[in-house]
């Protein structure tokens, strides 16, 4: 359970460091083009629903793994 929660603190921290590196580039050219604000939206519900159903899945093997082991 750890290592599932340290995964997913390592994914989260990445998508959050790359997302503030698109903007900061965004910034710095704006020649670039502008990310609409549905865009982020989408890309952030896309991202935070992979998470939960990840989490979600390690969750139900973790607690069954006893159950799994004998299939």
């Amino acid at each position: 359970m750890k290592h599932t929660a340290a995964r997913t603190r390592r994914a989260v921290t990445r998508l959050t460091t790359r997302l503030q590196e698109g903007l900061e580039e965004a910034s710095r050219r704006p020649d670039r083009g502008d990310i609409s604000t549905t865009t982020v939206i989408i890309w952030v519900a896309a991202v935070t629903g992979a998470v939960l159903i990840a989490g979600t899945i390690a969750i139900v093997i973790a607690k069954y793994s006893g159950q799994l082991s004998g299939l």
